[in-house]
């Protein structure tokens, strides 16, 4: 079949109803968490994020003082690179805290404020007592300025946050914009949570091979004819879908699907297209929806000059998942 056929809808009730951990973290707790030994800082992570989550099921300390100590900050920061556990523990959160919460990626909520408005939107989120923001990253003024606000808005209103990044939140912006004409922003995001560091190793790559080599054309074949739903999508349908439709809609565009066949993935050369792959992978990966590829290998998929650049760490994220995501095949 073609994604082209497929008209996602944007219904808010239904958004905010698919703001729960994504199928691969659905059942991880605490307790399925493995620390790796040559890290204490996985251990002590995994103490932090539980003794978070008991806020749900206990009351605030009185303070004697204006501003709080760090560990009643209203939010925990997880920084870490990629494949350390971050995500499993931020989903483990969600999991223990009693309460209403919401679970998504910084793009589903930049792009959610996008959709319904920025009062709309404070007036929704207020509801809850937890919001997990997962990937937390600033790529342009304008998203510093709306998290801003969106998190103050939220802190005021007694939610507490939960967020995992790879960049330390003093450190948000750098690269991609002039982010010294917006440390008052990013001051005030960084001043909403305590910073719990996590070193380790990608889990995905562990004696792993970087990337399959592209398939040919028998493997393509066979892939296309395998039992249930295959998205098969030419390099050109790819790109023009994910430019014609809201980047909030792309797990409801994938959604049903067995596989995903790209037949001739390019070399990217464009930032726009770039930057769509990259929430379209992150949906994939969410979903587990394993992806067969022909044209270049699939971690070449972004020039070389995109990964020296200011959004390096989102497209490394992508390769690292898009590179899982091509494993699976062995197992169609």
């Amino acid at each position: 079949m073609s994604l082209a056929g497929r008209v996602p809808e944007a219904d808010p009730v239904a958004l905010l109803g698919n703001f729960i951990p994504p199928p691969l973290f659905a059942a991880v707790s605490f307790e399925s968490y493995q620390p790796d030994a040559q890290y204490p800082s996985q251990a002590a992570a995994l103490a932090f994020a539980r003794v978070f989550a008991q806020r749900s099921t206990t009351r605030p300390r009185k303070r004697l003082f204006r501003a709080p100590p760090p560990e009643d900050r209203p939010g925990l920061y997880l920084d870490g690179g990629f494949g350390v556990g971050k995500t499993h523990l931020l989903a483990s959160i969600y999991r223990a805290w009693q309460g209403r919460k919401l679970f998504g990626t910084f793009v589903e909520y930049t792009n959610l404020v996008g959709l319904l408005g920025f009062a709309e939107c404070v007036r929704l989120l207020s509801e809850y007592s937890l919001i997990c923001i997962d990937e937390f990253e600033l790529d342009d003024p304008g998203d510093t300025v709306l998290m801003s606000s969106l998190l103050a808005e939220l802190v005021g209103a007694g939610v507490k946050l939960a967020a995992t990044s790879n960049t330390l939140p003093d450190r948000l912006g750098e690269g991609r914009f002039a982010a010294e004409d917006f440390l008052r922003e990013i001051q005030g995001l960084r001043a909403h949570f305590d910073v719990v560091r996590i070193d380790g190793e990608d889990y995905r790559h562990r004696g792993l091979p970087v990337a399959p080599s592209p398939a040919g054309p028998e493997v393509l074949r066979l892939w296309e004819e395998a039992p249930g739903t295959t998205a098969v999508v030419p390099a050109d349908e790819l790109l023009q879908i994910l430019a014609s439709i809201h980047p909030s809609r792309y797990g409801t565009l994938i959604e049903g699907l067995d596989r995903v066949v790209l037949p001739d993935l390019p070399q990217l050369q464009d930032q726009a297209d770039a930057l769509r792959l990259v929430v379209l992978v992150d949906r994939l990966y969410d979903r587990q929806i394993p992806v067969l590829a022909g044209g270049v290998p699939v971690d070449e998929v972004f020039a070389a000059d995109m990964l020296t650049g200011g959004y390096r760490k989102k497209y490394f994220r992508a390769v690292s998942r898009l590179v899982a995501l091509a494993r699976l095949q062995d197992g169609v």
